[in-house]
């Protein structure tokens, strides 16, 4: 009966001890094992860099990409359907319109965004 559990021992015990080493690894090396003025800067092209290494990003910014994702994702949506269109149409399945109704709630949303000026730059 052990004999059966022995091949899942063995890999949980490989993969405990190799997660083990390489956590013990990166705080032996890792770059807070030693305080090094040098090692902790940012690397810019081989010059030390001056003032402000992390500059703050306008929310603006932020808003922008968030949209962007969720657009992205939703045309990520589409791609599918454009796989299976035909197989549909050959079983005499209407997918036209719930499609239209998909990309009409995406523009939709597309136009109250731009009513609320989430899209604008300059304010």
């Amino acid at each position: 009966m052990t004999t059966m559990y022995l091949p899942f021992l063995i890999q949980a015990a490989l993969a405990a001890g190799i997660a083990g080493a390489i956590i013990a690894a990166t705080h032996i090396f890792g770059q807070r094992a030693k305080k090094n003025q040098i090692k902790d800067t940012a690397y810019e092209c081989g010059v030390r860099s001056l003032g402000i290494v992390h500059s703050r990003f306008s929310v603006k910014f932020y808003v922008t990409a968030m949209l962007f994702i969720i657009f992205d994702i939703e045309v990520v949506f589409l791609i599918p359907l454009t796989f299976i269109y035909r197989e549909f149409l050959a079983h005499n399945i209407a997918i036209f319109w719930p499609i239209m109704f998909f990309i009409g709630v995406l523009v939709l949303g597309l136009f109250y965004e731009i009513k609320k000026g989430a899209l604008e730059w300059e304010k």
